[in-house]
């Protein structure tokens, strides 16, 4: 699976999730096998086993207007992954010139992308 953490502006969360759509469209076309895009609901630290943890926005650096996204694709294997991710950013890349003017709603220094492979699955 692919996964991102993203840190949206509250006034631009409509338009993330316009992208995210898009995105969606495009990963579920070229085979991924489940696509989602999760905004923070609940993300106060809890306490677990004594201790308390980490908040997601504090680890994501996530302001007072800011709400941290949890977003990931699900893929059948890492060479699936490997070609659907190839086939998105093609689409993409023939499709630049009609976003060439799109603002991104979120600030590129605040989303952590990574591919993980699944050790326990349920």
């Amino acid at each position: 699976m692919d996964g991102f953490v993203l840190v949206i502006p509250d006034d631009k969360g409509e338009e993330y999730k316009k992208m995210a759509e898009s995105g969606r469209d495009s990963w579920m076309k070229h085979g991924a096998l489940a696509y989602y895009e999760c905004r923070g609901d609940d993300l106060a630290p809890q306490e677990m086993g004594g201790e308390k943890t980490r908040s997601f926005p504090d680890m994501a650096g996530a302001k007072g207007d800011q709400t941290v996204w949890f977003s990931f694709i699900i893929f059948k294997s890492k060479e699936h992954r490997d070609e659907v991710n190839a086939k998105v950013m093609k689409e993409m890349g023939e499709k630049a010139e009609e976003f060439k003017d799109m603002v991104m709603p979120f600030d590129m220094k605040q989303m952590a992308y990574g591919g993980f492979q699944v050790v326990v699955e349920g």
